[in-house]
């Protein structure tokens, strides 16, 4: 039996010393790779839990009522207003349509009428409306005289294309998704806007939301 503390006996306690640190790495290592594999799966398998077919139908209106309860703030904010509005045009799914100064897509309200929004309560929280705290600007390809303002309930200044207020959608989490196209809820249809202020009734160019 090795006892002594030099020589032989101590390179040997110093050896057996380095194997264990080794082996401790590798356990630690082996189980941050376990751990981290777990993650991966569970965020995966969330992923794909999510990721249901929309469907040409579009989205019912308890799926709205939902949107307005998991509404982003940082996303789509609700009835915010912008110091600097901006009304542009892009080419995107459904070709040339109306978006918001940072590329989000606005949609009118088939229930609206005469420059006033009947979109209100849950409603609002599902389609924020486009508020301004100024005079829009319009983008190249817009008529001027058909960018205006109407005072909503509360006060606010909602912005107009051809006297539709205009709204976004909460669940068009980047800018150039159309998933509140066509949409029956609130107890009308919402649709996107052409440059021309009329509504966007053709079928989508693509199946992809996008620019």
């Amino acid at each position: 039996m090795c006892t002594g503390t030099s020589g032989p006996c101590s390179a040997a306690r110093v050896l057996l010393t380095q194997r264990q640190t080794i082996m401790e790495n590798l356990m630690n290592r082996h189980f941050g790779t376990v751990t981290t594999f777990a993650s991966a799966l569970l965020i995966a398998t969330a992923a794909t839990g999510c990721s249901e077919d929309r469907g040409e139908a579009g989205v019912s209106d308890a799926e709205t009522h939902v949107a307005a309860d998991k509404v982003d703030p940082g996303v789509v904010p609700a009835a915010s207003s912008s110091a600097d509005p901006a009304v542009d045009v892009k080419d995107g799914t459904y070709g040339k349509m109306l978006v918001d100064q940072k590329g989000r897509t606005l949609y009118l309200f088939e229930k609206d009428a005469k420059s006033k929004s009947q979109c209100k309560g849950d409603c609002a929280k599902a389609w924020p409306p486009f508020i301004a705290e100024s005079t829009p600007t319009a983008g190249n390809g817009l008529k001027k005289d058909l960018l205006k303002t109407t005072k909503r309930d509360d006060g606010a200044k909602q912005v107009t294309y051809n006297g539709h207020p205009l709204y976004r959608f909460a669940d068009d989490q980047k800018a150039g998704e159309t998933n509140g196209q066509d949409v029956d809820a609130f107890g009308a249809k919402w649709f996107v806007v052409g440059p021309d202020g009329k509504k966007i009734t053709t079928r989508p160019r693509t199946n992809d939301s996008g620019y």
